[in-house]
């Protein structure tokens, strides 16, 4: 039953990047590629998630964790970028 639902849970995810993907690429303005590279992070840690599940291992959750936190603060200093031009006061 776990295999099932982790098959469902990778093709989801999968699609849900492709489509991030395709606003990364054709996205009107700034504000909806920040929002794409932001969805893509939170894609890659549900990926990894599904990996560590899989593979039964506690490593992958450590590296989702960390590569959530450095999706924040990028995104983050991006946005503040694009407000003020200026990343550090």
């Amino acid at each position: 039953m776990i295999q099932a639902a982790l098959v469902i849970g990778f093709a989801s995810v999968g699609v849900a990047t492709l489509f991030c993907l395709l606003r990364l690429v054709k996205g009107p303005d700034a504000v909806d590629r920040v929002l794409a590279l932001d969805t893509l992070v939170t894609n890659a840690v549900a990926l990894i998630m599904l990996l560590g599940i899989a593979q039964a291992t506690a490593i992958h959750f450590e590296a989702a964790l960390l590569i959530a936190m450095m999706g924040f603060v990028g995104t983050v200093a991006f946005c503040k970028f694009m407000l003020r031009g200026d990343v550090i006061e």
